[in-house]
């Protein structure tokens, strides 16, 4: 099984076994990152056809060099996850057999200084995944209200500190922007009492991830992706999707159950008359977790869920 070596895709294993490859199907891989699941879904066509999607053109470039040798399988396309069905339909395709979305920030993203996503490293406020434009960490750090960015906090982050950590933004930022990643999380650590720096987890965690959340409008893009994307499946085709945050689960969970169970009907009634329409049905009730082995292996996957759907 090919892989990078800095780079391990995320319950690869699971995500290839239950996307249940036809090798003459059309597949769609919505994020696409450094193209580990790419690379396996395409090693499996014969004559069929995968789209791969991303927002940050510097991932299309790497992983289009990786996907390479599949020649005229593998398309690349610079969008976002969000416009999947309207990729799709500008493309000439009409249903896919599968789709994948890796809903987490890929390593380079993370690991490359000057992306400004990481609270370890020194670098610019940026955190946009897709760097041809758009809102910027700055901006929100620097321009966003005391009430809108302490929302974000504490519903993004689940930041328990959010009041204190906004008010530090606010009193810095009075007398000079902030400019960079490591003075954020200098604001971050002097707003937060002792008993929460020593907790285990870095003290400027939850507040990066609002943050990034907010920059790229992740939650929207899920939500969006989740309204539109299946009504592209072929009958028994399979949607997965791994999310790695509470909120981001919570709209993939809702989204797959309002076409599962969206019957508005009261219990009693004797036939549905409110016109819903099962599209999609859960391939298992609980979210694929990875395996002790994988999260030893790549300790980012530590918090991956994977659900599992197939089109009715």
């Amino acid at each position: 099984m090919e892989q990078n070596p800095k780079h391990v895709s995320v319950l690869l294993d699971e995500c290839i076994e239950n996307l249940n490859i036809k090798p003459d199907g059309i597949y769609l891989d919505g994020t696409l990152g450094m193209g580990g699941h790419s690379y396996e879904i395409a090693s499996r066509l014969s004559t069929g056809r995968l789209i791969c999607i991303d927002r940050d053109e510097t991932a299309i470039e790497r992983a289009g060099r990786r996907l390479a040798p599949f020649g005229e399988k593998v398309q690349l396309v610079h969008g976002n996850f969000s416009d999947a069905a309207a990729i799709l339909d500008s493309l000439g395709i009409k249903g896919a057999d599968g789709m994948l979305f890796d809903l987490g920030v890929s390593s380079p993203q993370l690991d490359e200084a000057e992306r400004g996503f990481s609270y370890m490293a020194e670098a610019p406020l940026d955190m946009r995944m897709d760097r041809s434009g758009g809102l910027t960490a700055w901006e929100v750090v620097n321009t966003w209200s005391e009430e809108r960015l302490n929302r974000i906090l504490w519903d993004y982050g689940e930041e328990r500190c959010a009041r204190r950590i906004t008010a530090a933004i606010l009193k810095h930022r009075a007398e000079k922007p902030v400019g960079t990643t490591q003075e954020l999380v200098e604001i971050i650590r002097s707003a937060m009492p002792a008993a929460a720096l020593r907790e285990k987890q870095h003290p400027a965690k939850r507040t990066f991830q609002a943050i990034r959340i907010a920059v790229n409008d992740e939650l929207g893009a899920i939500a969006a992706m989740m309204d539109t994307a299946p009504d592209k499946l072929n009958k028994g085709g399979r949607l997965c999707v791994i999310s790695f945050h509470s909120l981001e689960d919570r709209i993939v969970k809702s989204g797959i159950q309002a076409r599962e169970h969206g019957c508005t009907c009261p219990r009693e009634a004797p036939v549905c008359t409110c016109g819903f329409v099962q599209t999609l049905k859960s391939i298992s009730r609980k979210p694929i977790l990875p395996t002790r082995e994988e999260i030893e292996r790549n300790p980012r996957a530590r918090s991956a869920k994977l659900r599992v759907a197939e089109r009715v």
